[in-house]
């Protein structure tokens, strides 16, 4: 949706045109049309100030006149019987039934004669808007499409171009909203938590392993196991979207959790069994910590599947992407957690400034 913001409503409804045609070329837009309010017949009194002058008569007073006789006027209560009932002053109905009625409506002036409202006035019937709706200060009007065949991002920045072809008068602008410009802010939200959550992980890894090293080891292979996710995306042929954007924070956790739980296990088996460091070691905390891995993995994957089935639904705009990334993301953090981790563990695990283990065996 474009909305523009301006003062005149009729320039509003030009540059309205105009957007349109501009944009109705784009491919994937599809019924574009500009949201114009209902017009109306309204009859406009432009006052004659010469002619009124000449008469004894201020604007303001034919403007009265003219309102008073065309809607009448309360002048008073009366009451009767404990009851109030408003005293109007109007005009009879054969004065005001017709445009020629109105023109020819009797006015008195200060020196106690008589004009027509023609005599000092310019009366017309025109359109005038039903509603007129106002954001900012400015006046708006809004031009709605839909995108059929195209990814939604695409289309926008077509949009944008096409845009730009625009002129726009001075105080007059145009803006993206709708769909789009909602998905775009809640990214840019979500990417901001994305940050703070990223150096949240990492402290957190830091306290749980012990080692600056370690820690790291553990966070930069992280992106690994979102590989799943992006894949799968890919295969589906769908887009980054929020609720794909929640699938990648979700695997994020998963594999942050099992990889702690991997590494913890290796420390474990080094410091209180006895395991020398080395491939005897690696290979038989994999083999221990396969089947938690596996059970993490199978059961919040057969959680997410009945989504991925069910295909992308009205009302499954966030749910059907969310599980395609969970379910690729699960593989790729699975294989991380169960080849990479070790292998990484084994090459960098060596001579860490691992905590030292007490006589009484707590560390």
């Amino acid at each position: 949706m474009v909305r523009l913001y301006g003062d005149e409503d009729e320039v509003l409804h030009e540059h309205a045109a105009r957007v349109q045609d501009a944009i109705k070329g784009v491919p994937g837009v599809t019924d574009a049309r500009p949201e114009f309010p209902i017009r109306q017949a309204t009859l406009e009194t432009e006052v004659d100030i010469a002619a009124a002058q000449r008469y004894g008569l201020k604007p303001g007073d034919v403007r009265r006149a003219a309102a008073t006789l065309m809607n009448g006027e309360e002048v008073g209560d009366i009451f009767r019987e404990g009851k109030a009932y408003d005293v109007n002053v109007w005009s009879t109905p054969a004065t005001r039934n017709s445009l020629t009625d109105v023109i020819n409506m009797p006015l008195s002036t200060p020196d106690g004669g008589q004009i027509v409202l023609s005599q000092v006035a310019d009366v017309r019937i025109r359109p005038t808007p039903n509603a007129i709706e106002r954001e900012g200060d400015s006046r708006r009007i809004d031009v709605e499409a839909s995108v059929e065949g195209r990814d939604l991002g695409s289309v926008v920045g077509d949009v944008e171009t096409a845009l730009n072809g625009v002129d726009f008068p001075l105080g007059y602008h145009a803006e993206l909203l709708g769909e789009y410009a909602e998905r775009q802010a809640a990214q840019s939200r979500m990417l901001l938590y994305a940050l703070v959550a990223g150096v949240l992980v990492f402290m957190l890894l830091r306290i749980a392993l012990h080692t600056w090293r370690l820690a790291w080891l553990a966070f930069l292979d992280l992106p690994i196991a979102l590989a799943g996710g992006v894949i799968a995306l890919y295969l589906a042929g769908l887009e980054v979207s929020l609720g794909a954007l929640v699938g990648f924070f979700t695997v994020l956790g998963i594999a942050a959790r099992t990889g702690i739980m991997m590494i913890n296990h290796y420390q474990h088996l080094e410091r209180y069994e006895g395991e020398t460091f080395g491939p005897e070691l690696v290979l038989r905390g994999a083999r221990e910590r396969l089947s938690p891995i596996m059970m993490t993995a199978l059961a919040t994957g057969l959680a997410v599947i009945p989504l991925v089935i069910a295909g992308n639904l009205p009302g499954h705009e966030i749910e059907h992407p969310m599980a395609i990334v969970i379910v690729g993301g699960l593989i790729t953090s699975t294989f991380r957690n169960l080849f990479i981790v070790p292998a990484l563990y084994l090459r960098w695990g060596r001579g860490a400034d691992a905590v030292p283990v007490r006589p009484n065996g707590i560390a």
